[in-house]
């Protein structure tokens, strides 16, 4: 299969996704037969010959936010092991920096505003049945795939996981994410898998502002265990005085920290839209924006820890080799670039999200695009569908 490239930003839908598709393939014979595959989709080709599908994406997790994508401040071996093993697209984007619009754009293949929505509550009508039979799950269980769907969910109101066609293995975020996971791989079967893990940190950075604003107002914490990570987040490695931390651990502030000499209307409301955002942009020291970004790290980190988890299974059941990973996210965090927080604006903090795809022994190792402008949102079901040889919606 050949590798068209584009040196225009406005690249076609079907050049981004043979990128996305081919761009890692070790040799032409792989790619080949999985172009060959694509095109036979239907015409009675065992299900078994197909390979399983592992989407595992985290909640705000900027793309820089990996040790793999050179952040010297935190470590990420099981993201960086995707990196190792796959292609890792510098220019991935998501759909909106916001939780709902892009998980709707994510499982749907669909911008947000054909639905109207422009924020997590902005859908202004039902999500139309027939747009939600075309969801990622529906699509893949008509192929004969075993289809999951474990975490957060967070999609537009009428909508969710068993609407677009998922058995739900676990309402669990966190530890018991990973937990449900490990299950679901190691059960045997005789059809290939799609399995999606929706794992909702670094998203736990969200309340370092909340609560520093509520504390101002006299209100106790909120949060429950995303708080209590957060404080987790905070604390400072043992045996280091503040003044050695500062030095040599905590990440600085950013080179965009500054709020522009004449920053857009729109920026400014957003900022006004929560108090806690104004707070922290108007009341923050230095060190309290490095400590954001330093628990940001941490956060990070933890997620990986889950996420490795759920790869070592992968690699016990002998699964690897015959498994496509795809690792993203649904958007960024401001992580004090302009002295922000939080996501919304249309800088490139939230905006630009990591993207690995990796099939061990397939994808080229240690490949990085940086020519191709994707998208979690409108590529990834195509990308799905070409992997799996399903003709993809119109």
């Amino acid at each position: 299969m050949s590798h068209r490239q584009s040196d225009d930003d406005n690249t076609s839908e079907v050049t981004r996704r043979d990128a996305l598709r081919a761009i890692g393939a070790a040799a032409a014979s792989a790619s080949a037969s999985r172009m060959v595959f694509a095109q036979d989709a239907g015409k009675d080709k065992p299900a078994t010959k197909r390979p399983n599908i592992l989407y595992i994406f985290t909640d705000q997790q900027s793309a820089t936010m990996m040790s793999c994508a050179g952040n010297k401040y935190l470590k990420t071996p099981a993201m960086d092991s995707l990196a190792e093993t796959g292609t890792r697209f510098e220019r991935a984007y998501c759909a909106n920096p916001v939780c709902v619009p892009s998980r709707f754009s994510m499982m749907t293949g669909h911008m947000p505003s054909v639905v109207g929505m422009k924020s997590n509550d902005g859908a202004t009508k039902p999500i139309p049945e027939a747009l939600q039979r075309q969801g990622m799950g529906w699509l893949l269980r008509g192929a004969g795939y075993d289809v999951g769907y474990g975490g957060k969910v967070h999609l537009p109101k009428g909508m969710n996981v068993k609407t677009i066609g998922f058995d739900v293995i676990t309402r669990d975020q966190r530890a018991g994410l990973a937990d449900a996971c490990v299950e679901f791989l190691k059960k045997k079967r005789e059809k290939p898998f799609l399995l999606v893990a929706s794992f909702i940190n670094p998203h736990d950075i969200c309340y370092m502002a909340i609560n520093a604003y509520g504390k101002t107002r006299g209100k106790e914490p909120v949060g429950g265990k995303a708080w209590e990570c957060m404080l987790e987040a905070l604390k400072r490695p043992e045996g280091v005085s503040e003044e050695e931390f500062f030095a040599r651990f905590c990440p600085p502030v950013p080179d965009n920290y500054e709020i522009p000499e004449n920053e857009p209307e729109a920026i400014t409301h957003i900022v006004q839209q929560r108090r806690f955002k104004e707070y922290a942009r108007t009341h923050w020291s230095d060190k309290q924006w490095r400590m954001h970004r330093w628990a940001f790290c941490r956060l990070t980190e933890m997620v990986d820890a889950h996420i490795a988890r759920v790869l070592q299974a992968l690699r016990e059941t002998g699964q690897e080799e015959n498994t496509v990973v795809v690792f993203s996210s649904d958007h960024g965090d401001m992580d004090a670039a302009h002295r922000m927080e939080h996501k919304t604006a249309l800088y490139e903090e939230p905006t630009r999200i990591p993207l690995i795809i990796s099939q061990k022994g397939v994808t080229k190792s240690g490949a990085v695009d940086d020519k191709h402008l994707v998208s979690n949102g409108l590529d990834l079901i195509p990308t799905l569908c070409d992997y799996a040889g399903i003709e993809p919606p119109k």
